[in-house]
């Protein structure tokens, strides 16, 4: 997968539509979740509307939710690949 550069970050993805653009950090269980945090900051500081951190659902709900904010949203993928909105 090749990133995106966002400032001086690359994120994973990203989502258009026609006035918006969203942010997409992809996090497994084995990586560092604050690292994908920080990138999508940056993200939102370089013109992204939202930003979206994804991970297992089991990872998603030990993540402490008052840092998702201002654009922030945190979503989780379970066992049957269905996502779940975990945070706003």
């Amino acid at each position: 997968m090749t990133g995106v550069r966002a400032g001086n970050a690359v994120i994973d993805g990203e989502v258009v539509g026609k006035k918006w653009r969203m942010a997409l950090e992809i996090k497994s269980s084995h990586d560092d979740p604050i690292r994908g945090i920080g990138q999508l900051v940056e993200a939102l500081s370089h013109g992204y509307q939202a930003a979206a951190l994804v991970t297992s659902l089991r990872h998603a709900k030990h993540i402490d939710k008052s840092v998702f904010k201002d654009g922030l949203v945190l979503l989780g993928i379970d066992s049957k690949t269905r996502v779940h909105q975990i945070y706003p």
